[in-house]
């Protein structure tokens, strides 16, 4: 995959009513604040900061739909689980995000971010739940894998799998990635050409 053309296109607030009917493949991305979906983007997007990223968890509390090479979208959701962010993430975003997956058109795919060094907790897996419900399987990205070491990588990656093997299907992808090195960008890349592949086909 090559990302040539990068422009953010809509910027959509917890007080919006419509979510945008963009006609092309949509590939969301949802996480815990500062779980590094904003980082995530901006390695896939080749961009250093255009999606914004910040050291203060909780900062992103828009749905931005970045619309890339004018052939399909980024949609980064709002980040979740910040107890110091005053919104109520279940009660006003929650019906939000959950009616995106559940009505939207054009949505094809749900990567799901959780930093390596911490256990899914009770917010990841009500986001998984909405995910499933709306019949979707997520594609897990353990995001800040450059912050352990190769042994205990390989630990919390079996950890993560255990702790996710009730609620993923046995194929279910968990793709370890590091905004150091960009280890994993690749294999995301082939997942994101297969989903666009399944787009034309439909």
């Amino acid at each position: 995959m090559i990302i040539k053309n990068v422009e953010l296109e809509t910027v959509i607030g917890v007080t919006t009513k419509t979510i945008p009917v963009t006609g092309q493949p949509e590939i969301a991305f949802a996480g815990r604040s500062n779980a590094g979906k904003s980082t995530l983007i901006n390695a896939l997007m080749n961009r250093r900061n255009y999606a914004r990223v910040s050291e203060t968890p909780g900062k992103t509390r828009t749905m931005n739909f970045y619309h890339i090479n004018n052939e399909f979208y980024f949609v980064d959701l709002p980040g979740y689980g910040y107890a110091k962010v005053k919104t109520d993430f279940r009660a006003e975003w929650g019906p939000m995000i959950e009616g995106y997956f559940a009505a939207s058109r054009d949505l094809r795919a749900i990567f799901l971010l959780m930093d390596i060094r911490r256990d899914p907790n009770e917010d990841d897996l009500m986001m998984l739940d909405w995910m499933k419900s709306s019949g979707f399987e997520p594609i897990v990205i353990a995001t800040k894998a450059d912050k352990v070491k190769r042994q205990e990588k390989i630990k919390r990656l079996d950890s993560l799998k255990n702790t996710l093997e009730a609620k993923l299907k046995s194929e279910a992808r968990i793709i370890p990635f590091s905004s150091l090195d960009k280890s994993g960008r690749d294999e995301i890349y082939e997942v994101i050409d297969e989903i666009l592949e399944r787009s034309v086909e439909e």
